[in-house]
Protein backbone atom coordinates (compact mmCIF):
# COMPACT_ATOMS: atom_id res chain seq x y z
CA UNK A 1 0.00 0.00 0.00
CA UNK A 2 1.54 3.09 -1.13
CA UNK A 3 1.26 6.66 1.08
CA UNK A 4 -2.05 8.23 -0.56
CA UNK A 5 -0.22 11.95 0.15
CA UNK A 6 3.44 10.80 -1.07
CA UNK A 7 3.26 12.92 -3.77
CA UNK A 8 1.78 16.35 -2.12
CA UNK A 9 3.62 16.00 1.44
CA UNK A 10 3.80 19.32 1.28
CA UNK A 11 -0.06 20.12 0.93
CA UNK A 12 -0.99 16.98 3.33
CA UNK A 13 1.09 18.47 5.90
CA UNK A 14 -0.43 22.15 5.80
CA UNK A 15 -4.18 20.50 5.85
CA UNK A 16 -3.86 18.11 8.35
CA UNK A 17 -1.99 20.84 10.79
CA UNK A 18 -4.63 23.69 9.56
CA UNK A 19 -7.10 21.01 10.89
CA UNK A 20 -5.83 20.79 14.28
CA UNK A 21 -5.67 25.15 15.16
CA UNK A 22 -9.28 26.42 16.70
CA UNK A 23 -10.28 29.73 15.72
CA UNK A 24 -9.72 30.65 19.42
CA UNK A 25 -6.15 29.65 19.37
CA UNK A 26 -5.58 31.71 16.17
CA UNK A 27 -7.42 34.86 17.91
CA UNK A 28 -10.27 34.51 15.53
CA UNK A 29 -13.79 34.69 16.32
CA UNK A 30 -15.46 30.41 15.94
CA UNK A 31 -18.19 32.00 13.48
CA UNK A 32 -21.30 29.98 12.52
CA UNK A 33 -21.57 27.43 10.14
CA UNK A 34 -17.86 26.06 10.12
CA UNK A 35 -17.97 22.99 7.24
CA UNK A 36 -14.45 22.06 8.43
CA UNK A 37 -12.50 21.71 11.70
CA UNK A 38 -9.70 23.86 12.58
CA UNK A 39 -8.81 26.73 9.84
CA UNK A 40 -10.56 27.72 6.57
CA UNK A 41 -7.50 28.22 3.72
CA UNK A 42 -8.84 31.52 3.75
CA UNK A 43 -8.11 32.66 7.21
CA UNK A 44 -4.63 30.52 6.94
CA UNK A 45 -3.56 32.99 4.28
CA UNK A 46 -4.78 36.30 5.64
CA UNK A 47 -3.15 34.90 8.58
CA UNK A 48 0.51 34.22 6.82
CA UNK A 49 -0.12 37.21 4.70
CA UNK A 50 -0.23 35.41 1.18
CA UNK A 51 -2.75 35.31 -1.43
CA UNK A 52 -5.52 32.67 -0.58
CA UNK A 53 -5.48 31.52 -4.05
CA UNK A 54 -1.58 30.91 -3.52
CA UNK A 55 -2.23 29.11 -0.10
CA UNK A 56 -4.63 26.79 -2.43
CA UNK A 57 -2.09 25.91 -4.70
CA UNK A 58 0.31 24.79 -2.08
CA UNK A 59 -2.41 22.99 -0.44
CA UNK A 60 -2.97 20.98 -4.24
CA UNK A 61 0.15 20.15 -4.92
CA UNK A 62 0.35 23.37 -8.15
CA UNK A 63 3.50 24.88 -6.31
CA UNK A 64 5.96 22.69 -4.45
CA UNK A 65 8.20 25.23 -3.64
CA UNK A 66 7.70 27.97 -1.89
CA UNK A 67 10.36 30.36 -0.01
CA UNK A 68 11.29 30.49 3.52
CA UNK A 69 9.64 33.33 4.46
CA UNK A 70 6.23 32.14 3.09
CA UNK A 71 7.24 28.57 4.92
CA UNK A 72 8.17 30.39 8.39
CA UNK A 73 5.13 32.87 7.86
CA UNK A 74 2.71 28.97 8.21
CA UNK A 75 4.73 27.71 11.20
CA UNK A 76 3.65 30.59 13.03
CA UNK A 77 0.22 30.46 11.93
CA UNK A 78 -0.20 26.64 12.48
CA UNK A 79 2.09 27.04 15.46
CA UNK A 80 4.54 24.40 15.01
CA UNK A 81 6.66 23.53 17.22
CA UNK A 82 10.69 23.53 16.37
CA UNK A 83 10.61 19.73 15.80
CA UNK A 84 7.47 20.31 13.26
CA UNK A 85 9.10 23.40 11.50
CA UNK A 86 12.09 21.88 11.01
CA UNK A 87 9.83 18.79 9.41
CA UNK A 88 7.66 21.84 7.74
CA UNK A 89 10.86 23.45 6.05
CA UNK A 90 11.95 19.94 5.00
CA UNK A 91 8.95 19.12 2.58
CA UNK A 92 9.90 21.53 -0.17
CA UNK A 93 11.41 20.60 -3.52
CA UNK A 94 14.46 22.71 -3.54
CA UNK A 95 15.96 20.23 -0.36
CA UNK A 96 18.09 18.07 -2.04
CA UNK A 97 17.08 14.14 -0.99
CA UNK A 98 20.08 12.73 0.63
CA UNK A 99 20.90 9.28 -1.41
CA UNK A 100 19.12 6.07 0.26
CA UNK A 101 21.22 3.37 1.08
CA UNK A 102 20.85 -0.14 0.65
CA UNK A 103 22.70 -2.21 3.21
CA UNK A 104 20.65 -3.55 5.53
CA UNK A 105 20.58 -2.53 9.25
CA UNK A 106 23.12 -4.07 11.70
CA UNK A 107 24.04 -4.36 15.24
CA UNK A 108 27.94 -3.57 15.43
CA UNK A 109 29.43 -6.43 17.51
CA UNK A 110 30.39 -4.54 20.29
CA UNK A 111 27.06 -3.53 20.85
CA UNK A 112 25.81 -7.61 21.43
CA UNK A 113 28.58 -7.08 23.79
CA UNK A 114 27.30 -4.06 25.77
CA UNK A 115 23.55 -5.78 25.70
CA UNK A 116 24.92 -9.16 27.07
CA UNK A 117 26.55 -6.65 30.53
CA UNK A 118 23.69 -3.96 31.01
CA UNK A 119 22.10 -5.44 33.78
CA UNK A 120 18.46 -3.35 32.84
CA UNK A 121 16.60 -3.57 30.16
CA UNK A 122 18.38 -2.86 26.78
CA UNK A 123 17.60 -3.69 23.11
CA UNK A 124 18.24 -1.82 19.93
CA UNK A 125 15.58 -0.55 17.29
CA UNK A 126 16.02 -0.13 13.63
CA UNK A 127 14.18 3.26 11.58
CA UNK A 128 10.97 1.84 11.55
CA UNK A 129 11.06 0.57 14.98
CA UNK A 130 12.03 -2.97 14.65
CA UNK A 131 14.00 -4.75 17.52
CA UNK A 132 17.18 -6.08 15.97
CA UNK A 133 18.53 -6.89 19.35
CA UNK A 134 17.77 -7.40 23.52
CA UNK A 135 18.88 -8.95 26.37
CA UNK A 136 17.38 -11.32 28.59
CA UNK A 137 15.75 -8.46 30.99
CA UNK A 138 14.21 -6.74 27.67
CA UNK A 139 12.62 -10.11 27.03
CA UNK A 140 11.61 -10.45 30.51
CA UNK A 141 9.94 -6.85 30.71
CA UNK A 142 8.15 -7.70 28.06
CA UNK A 143 8.29 -10.83 25.42
CA UNK A 144 7.12 -8.54 22.40
CA UNK A 145 11.36 -6.71 22.60
CA UNK A 146 12.31 -10.34 21.21
CA UNK A 147 14.54 -9.25 18.16
CA UNK A 148 12.05 -10.21 15.23
CA UNK A 149 9.15 -8.14 16.64
CA UNK A 150 8.16 -4.67 15.36
CA UNK A 151 7.26 -2.25 18.53
CA UNK A 152 4.73 -0.24 16.05
CA UNK A 153 2.78 -3.60 15.29
CA UNK A 154 3.12 -4.35 18.68
CA UNK A 155 1.92 -1.45 19.83
CA UNK A 156 -1.36 -1.26 17.57
CA UNK A 157 -2.17 -4.80 16.82
CA UNK A 158 -1.32 -6.97 20.25
CA UNK A 159 -4.08 -6.55 23.11
CA UNK A 160 -1.44 -7.54 25.58
CA UNK A 161 0.94 -5.02 24.78
CA UNK A 162 -2.30 -2.27 24.32
CA UNK A 163 -2.62 -3.89 28.25
CA UNK A 164 0.86 -3.08 29.52
CA UNK A 165 1.08 0.31 28.87
CA UNK A 166 -0.77 2.55 31.40
CA UNK A 167 -1.02 5.03 29.16
CA UNK A 168 -1.28 3.31 25.88
CA UNK A 169 -3.08 6.21 24.54
CA UNK A 170 0.33 8.65 24.90
CA UNK A 171 2.57 5.96 24.20
CA UNK A 172 0.85 4.96 20.58
CA UNK A 173 0.43 8.93 19.44
CA UNK A 174 4.23 9.32 20.36
CA UNK A 175 5.34 6.38 18.31
CA UNK A 176 3.70 6.86 14.99
CA UNK A 177 4.33 11.04 15.40
CA UNK A 178 8.47 9.29 15.87
CA UNK A 179 8.28 7.43 13.21
CA UNK A 180 6.93 10.49 10.89
CA UNK A 181 10.10 12.32 11.83
CA UNK A 182 12.42 9.18 11.63
CA UNK A 183 11.17 8.02 8.12
CA UNK A 184 12.09 11.60 6.81
CA UNK A 185 11.94 11.64 2.42
CA UNK A 186 12.12 7.75 2.13
CA UNK A 187 8.45 7.12 2.06
CA UNK A 188 8.70 5.15 -0.88
CA UNK A 189 11.16 2.38 1.33
CA UNK A 190 9.59 -0.79 0.21
CA UNK A 191 9.71 -2.14 3.95
CA UNK A 192 8.30 1.35 5.39
CA UNK A 193 4.94 1.01 2.12
CA UNK A 194 4.42 -2.52 3.51
CA UNK A 195 4.32 -1.99 7.49
CA UNK A 196 2.31 1.84 7.05
CA UNK A 197 0.02 -0.47 4.76
CA UNK A 198 -0.57 -3.43 7.29
CA UNK A 199 -1.00 -0.98 10.15
CA UNK A 200 -3.42 1.15 8.29
CA UNK A 201 -5.39 -1.59 7.10
CA UNK A 202 -5.67 -3.04 10.54
CA UNK A 203 -5.91 -0.35 13.12
CA UNK A 204 -8.54 2.56 12.82
CA UNK A 205 -6.44 3.90 15.67
CA UNK A 206 -2.85 4.08 13.54
CA UNK A 207 -4.99 5.39 10.40
CA UNK A 208 -6.84 8.85 12.26
CA UNK A 209 -2.99 9.46 13.95
CA UNK A 210 -1.71 8.81 10.87
CA UNK A 211 -3.54 11.34 8.83
CA UNK A 212 -2.88 13.40 11.51
CA UNK A 213 1.26 14.22 10.50
CA UNK A 214 2.49 15.15 13.80
CA UNK A 215 6.11 15.06 14.32
CA UNK A 216 8.11 14.49 17.14
CA UNK A 217 11.73 12.83 18.43
CA UNK A 218 11.09 10.04 21.02
CA UNK A 219 14.19 10.28 22.56
CA UNK A 220 13.22 9.68 26.04
CA UNK A 221 11.28 9.97 29.09
CA UNK A 222 9.60 7.96 31.22
CA UNK A 223 6.96 4.93 31.33
CA UNK A 224 4.67 3.65 33.85
CA UNK A 225 3.97 -0.59 32.50
CA UNK A 226 2.00 -3.46 33.70
CA UNK A 227 3.82 -6.12 34.20
CA UNK A 228 2.34 -9.75 34.73
CA UNK A 229 4.45 -10.83 37.14
CA UNK A 230 5.65 -7.90 39.06
CA UNK A 231 3.18 -5.33 38.75
CA UNK A 232 3.52 -2.11 37.60
CA UNK A 233 7.11 -0.04 36.86
CA UNK A 234 7.67 2.91 36.55
CA UNK A 235 11.41 3.22 33.91
CA UNK A 236 12.89 5.78 32.36
CA UNK A 237 14.18 5.31 28.89
CA UNK A 238 17.02 7.10 27.33
CA UNK A 239 17.94 6.29 23.66
CA UNK A 240 21.58 6.39 22.12
CA UNK A 241 22.55 6.31 18.58
CA UNK A 242 25.10 3.94 17.28
CA UNK A 243 25.78 4.20 13.90
CA UNK A 244 22.60 3.55 12.04
CA UNK A 245 20.53 1.84 15.19
CA UNK A 246 19.32 2.73 18.12
CA UNK A 247 20.47 1.55 21.59
CA UNK A 248 17.43 1.59 24.04
CA UNK A 249 17.83 1.33 27.68
CA UNK A 250 15.32 1.07 30.80
CA UNK A 251 16.00 1.80 34.48
CA UNK A 252 14.45 2.87 37.47
CA UNK A 253 15.13 5.22 40.31
CA UNK A 254 17.84 3.87 42.42
CA UNK A 255 16.46 1.67 45.48
CA UNK A 256 12.76 2.68 44.50
CA UNK A 257 10.28 0.13 43.91
CA UNK A 258 10.55 -0.05 41.09
CA UNK A 259 14.43 -1.20 41.57
CA UNK A 260 12.91 -3.70 43.68
CA UNK A 261 10.37 -5.24 41.26
CA UNK A 262 13.24 -5.07 38.51
CA UNK A 263 15.69 -6.78 40.31
CA UNK A 264 13.28 -9.67 41.15
CA UNK A 265 12.25 -10.23 37.45
CA UNK A 266 16.29 -10.14 37.26
CA UNK A 267 16.39 -13.13 39.39
CA UNK A 268 13.62 -14.72 36.98
CA UNK A 269 14.77 -14.22 33.84
CA UNK A 270 16.79 -16.79 31.69
CA UNK A 271 20.62 -16.17 31.84
CA UNK A 272 21.35 -16.65 27.33
CA UNK A 273 21.12 -14.04 25.37
CA UNK A 274 17.79 -12.66 23.47
CA UNK A 275 19.88 -12.96 19.86
CA UNK A 276 19.49 -11.17 16.72
CA UNK A 277 17.02 -10.00 13.91
CA UNK A 278 17.82 -11.35 10.75
CA UNK A 279 19.15 -8.39 8.65
CA UNK A 280 16.41 -6.58 6.65
CA UNK A 281 17.18 -3.80 3.99
CA UNK A 282 17.49 -0.14 5.88
CA UNK A 283 15.28 2.73 5.80
CA UNK A 284 18.47 5.14 5.65
CA UNK A 285 20.57 6.55 8.27
CA UNK A 286 19.04 8.51 11.36
CA UNK A 287 18.63 12.29 10.88
CA UNK A 288 20.36 13.92 13.08
CA UNK A 289 18.39 15.82 16.03
CA UNK A 290 16.97 19.12 15.21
Amino acid sequence: MKDEDSDNRLGSYLRARRELVSPARAGLPPGGNRRVPGLRREEVALLAGISPDYYLRLERGRDKNPSQQVLEALARVLQLDDIERTYLLGLTAARPRAPRRKRPEHVPARVHQLLAHLPMPAFVEGRAFDVLASNPMAVALSPRLRPGENRLRSLFLDPEEQAFHQDWTKAATDIVAALRTTIGDDIDNPWFVELVGELALSSQRFRTLWARHDVRSLDGGTAVVNHPVVGELRLHRDKLAIDDVILVVYYPDKDSDSDEKLQLLAALSPAEPAGTAPDRPTLGSYPKAP
